[in-house]
């Protein structure tokens, strides 16, 4: 049986024996950790666009890198997003020349690792990437069967509305958010678009959150950018009236 056969194979069997009830993006992100003996994974489509989603992490950590490469824009995911081809980052305490704020956050996060970011592109165009991880060692097959149980679990989120939905058209609360504290901070600040979620981005690296998490700071207004509270660090941020002293 050729690497094509195996593969599918493979995953044919792990889905069968998985969670049917689990959503489709979950139960192909289990398959891809399970099938190439990864320590972790996740499925994110867009990963190069604001509407950028993660649509199934597989662990905590995998999540963490996820937003770590959110957060900066810089990441395996990010080139293999661009370039249509596998990167493979190895996080052992060297200083990365491609990616090294990123390289030396993901160290804090689980110490030395190497992770394989490998697009999907089941129609000869990249919607999006598959990042697995391991602690030591290489994937259980070789680049080019992994290359293409990507582009199949990527034929399949093609296939499952939820996931097509997503991807056109960003729906979930997550990404609403964001898009609209993008243009919150473009109406206080009169800023081009780029430039707004590229000011969220840093924001959210400052603060050590999640690009949700200080979007919603800035939906709820406890985070406006027009404003200047001279006794942070430089983030502007809302304060409460009421509190000075009399």
């Amino acid at each position: 049986m050729d690497g094509r056969s195996t593969m599918l194979g493979l995953l044919a069997r792990s889905l069968a024996g998985g969670d049917a009830t689990a959503p489709l993006a979950v139960r192909l992100c289990r398959a891809c950790v399970e099938i190439l003996a990864a320590d972790g994974g996740a499925l994110t489509l867009s990963s190069t666009t604001p509407e950028r989603l993660t649509v199934s992490t597989s662990d905590g950590v995998s999540a963490r890198f996820e937003d770590l490469q959110e957060v900066l824009g810089e990441g395996p995911g990010q080139v293999a997003y661009s370039e249509g081809r596998t990167v493979i980052e190895v996080i052992d305490g060297v200083d990365s020349a491609r990616f090294p704020v990123f390289s030396e956050l993901a160290e804090h996060v689980t110490g030395p690792v190497t992770l394989f970011a490998i697009p999907m592109r089941p129609a000869g165009q990249t919607i999006g990437v598959l990042t697995l991880y391991r602690a030591r060692g290489q994937l259980a097959h070789g680049i080019e069967d992994a290359q293409f149980l990507a582009d199949a679990v990527g034929a399949a989120l093609l296939g499952d509305p939820a996931s097509v939905n997503a991807l056109s058209f960003p729906t979930w609360p997550e990404r609403a958010r964001v898009h609209q504290a993008t243009g919150i901070v473009i109406a206080q600040l009169q800023v081009a678009p780029e430039d707004a979620l590229a000011l969220l981005r840093a924001t959210a690296f400052a603060r050590s959150q999640t690009l949700d998490q200080v979007a919603d700071d800035v939906v709820s207004g406890d985070l406006n950018f027009a404003r200047r509270d001279d006794r942070s660090d430089g983030i502007v941020s809302h304060e409460t009236p009421g509190n000075e002293e009399t």
